[in-house]
């Protein structure tokens, strides 16, 4: 089954993959220097910097997902889609905090390598997994969602293969 973009829906997961794993990869960088900046260098504590590194990666990646990875998504208006964003990254911060405060008042790891395995490693990556899904399903709405708005600035047909130029940063 086709969709109207003129690909099946496993070529374009695969491509809504690719340009999330990318935008992800530079938000983890702000997070991964941002959290131990604030932790290791400004002396706060884990939780509160991986609370400050989320929220500025959270807004790149706000960016990055809104413009880039699901451009071609209907949009349902700033407001829903920024408020929808905001709170299913507190939920991917949830979770990277119950992995950091875990290790650290649990187990009682203290030292950097435990703070950035269980905060950067394995909180990040299981709050990714979850944001990937939650935003396909209701920040970035497939345009035949009855939620989704018609765009104008969008061809109804996609190009079958996107240009050379297209996507470069």
């Amino acid at each position: 089954m086709k969709h109207r973009q003129g690909r099946s829906p496993l070529q374009l997961l695969i491509h809504e993959l690719g340009k999330f794993g990318l935008v992800g990869g530079v938000c983890y960088a702000i997070d991964f220097l941002v959290s131990n900046l604030c932790h290791t260098l400004l002396g706060m504590g884990p939780l509160s910097a991986k609370t400050i590194s989320t929220v500025i990666a959270a807004t790149f990646s706000y960016i990055g997902n809104r413009q880039w990875s699901f451009n071609h998504r209907a949009r349902t208006g700033l407001r829903r889609e920024y408020t929808l964003f905001f709170i299913l990254n507190v939920v991917g911060l949830v979770i990277a905090l119950g992995c950091l405060g875990f290790a650290r008042y649990v187990l009682d790891l203290r030292g950097v390598l435990a703070f950035n395995l269980f905060g950067n490693v394995l909180g990040t990556g299981l709050g990714t997994v979850f944001r990937f899904w939650a935003y396909k399903k209701w920040v970035f709405l497939h345009p035949d969602d009855p939620k989704a708005a018609p765009r104008a600035d969008l061809p109804t047909e996609l190009p079958a293969r996107v240009p050379e130029h297209a996507g470069r940063i």
